[in-house]
């Protein structure tokens, strides 16, 4: 099934296989570095990392050559760590950035598969990689590593998963800084400073967002998934940051029951009514059905109180994890959460 489907987790997870015959990867470091809490260190006896698997990433020299899922090159490029090469969706039909590249110049990395079950083995290894990261929905799955194939690619060159599902959204962006300072980021950069600051301040105006509308009454607020088929209401315990905007006051619907691995329910558009909400996130990913989209397609869905009423903003489902990735989303639901009132 195409990962594009809302419910990834439940229905695509992914086994990573070990693997054999590593690609040798240089001499030993001769500088001196140093470790920290996060997993990460850098001496004379090389380069490691420790990731949310347990399990631990080694190599002779800091890795440069670094091939990463497309959500995971966006998080690293934001704390200054540039990928060779990615895999994902990456570049629409038309050519145009995928939105979940985010600021990476697709026309400047190794396109490996642009989408679910592609990863052309032939050129990660031309690539020469010393490093491969993806994130997880569930641990240990690499996410859009191909099950078949995961046994040679997994062999090639270390591998670090950061877990990105059922986590808090400040642990996750605190792993990824965590794997782009040990990759050399400077983390007191003024970009990344300046990121953190405004993330900071974001989720301080969401929380008084929040605030001021249970004082109005309060809001209900759905994410959802649209397919042709099938409406996906998301589990906000689930999804790293519905759980943020829920620790800050936001009150989500939550839905009855999920499928198997959590994250959707699955409704048929005859029961697009099913919850109540003042405020509905519609996800933003390519492949699924957006809302000007729904409207026009999908008559329960026009009948829809939130919808009506012109309550309804996009969801950045799988946003790259960092602070500057997810300030600008924190302020936009801000936005609307200041801008919608009572529905139902």
């Amino acid at each position: 099934m195409h990962a594009r489907r809302p419910i990834p987790p439940a229905l695509t997870r992914r086994g990573v296989l070990g693997g054999v015959g590593a690609l040798g990867l240089g001499g030993l470091l001769s500088a001196c570095g140093g470790s920290s809490d996060d997993g990460a260190k850098t001496s004379g006896d090389g380069w490691s990392f420790k990731d949310d698997r347990g399990t631990t990433a080694k190599a002779g020299k800091t890795p440069r050559r670094i091939v990463a899922y497309i959500g995971a090159a966006a998080a690293l490029h934001d704390f200054g760590i540039e990928c060779t090469g990615v895999f994902g969706p990456t570049k629409l039909k038309n050519g145009e950035p995928d939105v979940q590249a985010a600021d990476i110049d697709v026309d400047k990395v190794t396109i490996l598969g642009n989408a679910w079950g592609e990863f052309s083995i032939e050129k990660y290894a031309g690539l020469r990689p010393e490093l491969l990261v993806s994130t997880m929905n569930v641990a240990p799955t690499l996410w859009y590593v191909p099950e078949e194939s995961a046994k040679k690619i997994t062999s090639l060159a270390p591998t670090v998963g950061i877990l990105t599902g059922k986590t808090s959204l400040t642990k996750a962006i605190g792993r990824f800084a965590a794997l782009a300072e040990s990759l050399g980021a400077d983390l007191k950069a003024e970009k990344v400073t300046a990121a953190k600051k405004r993330f900071e301040a974001a989720s301080e105006t969401l929380r008084k967002s929040a605030r001021a509308a249970k004082a109005r009454g309060g809001i209900k607020v759905m994410a959802i998934s649209a397919q042709a088929d099938l409406l996906y209401v998301g589990n906000p315990a689930d999804f790293t940051d519905l759980r943020h905007y829920a620790d800050l006051g936001i009150e989500f619907v939550t839905p009855d029951q999920t499928t198997k691995g959590g994250f959707f329910q699955e409704l048929g558009w005859e029961n697009a009514d099913t919850y109540e909400a003042d405020l509905i996130l519609v996800d933003k990913r390519t492949g699924n059905l957006k809302a000007d989209e729904l409207k026009k397609s999908k008559p329960t869905w026009a009948k829809l109180p939130a919808v009506k009423a012109d309550q309804v903003v996009s969801w950045s489902n799988e946003a790259q994890f960092s602070h500057a990735g997810y300030a600008p989303l924190i302020e936009q639901l801000a936005a609307a959460v200041d801008q919608s009132k009572k529905a139902v």
